[in-house]
């Protein structure tokens, strides 16, 4: 399900998809293989670029580095069903600031819709891969 959205995230060999599921502090998912949220504070063993990008700016935050919905699950509510869930166990775990990026280039019109609908802003923006991508990163304060 992750690589079928690679455009949107990136590609995952199976042996990282485990590690950063074993690293993150949220990883939830909705079965069978319709949906899926992988979230990290910034004391996670990670390595992520952008969650690096977060951890030289921000003290305590929950980076929400990728979340997933099956294209045949789309439009039912799924990622709403995970970011619900999301900002409750931000709460729990005693976090002001949900953090994410989204790409800019190549466009990703459906995430930002998403993420804009749920109150976050942009804090900034980074351009990768040689010029290829770009994205913003987005903030919301609880």
């Amino acid at each position: 399900m992750n690589n079928a959205s690679a455009r949107e995230t990136s590609l995952l060999s199976p042996e990282r998809f485990d590690r950063m599921i074993n690293a993150a502090s949220v990883a939830t998912f909705i079965a069978p293989g319709k949906a899926s949220l992988l979230a990290f504070e910034q004391r996670n063993d990670y390595d992520g670029t952008h969650f690096k990008w977060f951890c030289s700016r921000y003290d305590r935050f929950l980076y929400v580095d990728r979340v997933v919905v099956d294209s045949e699950h789309r439009g039912m509510g799924h990622g709403r069903t995970l970011y619900i869930d999301l900002f409750a166990r931000a709460k729990k775990l005693g976090h002001e600031y949900i953090v994410c990026e989204v790409n800019v280039e190549p466009p990703n019109p459906g995430s930002d819709r998403f993420h804009f609908a749920q109150g976050f802003r942009e804090v900034g923006r980074a351009v990768i891969d040689n010029g290829a991508k770009s994205v913003h990163y987005l903030l919301l304060r609880q």
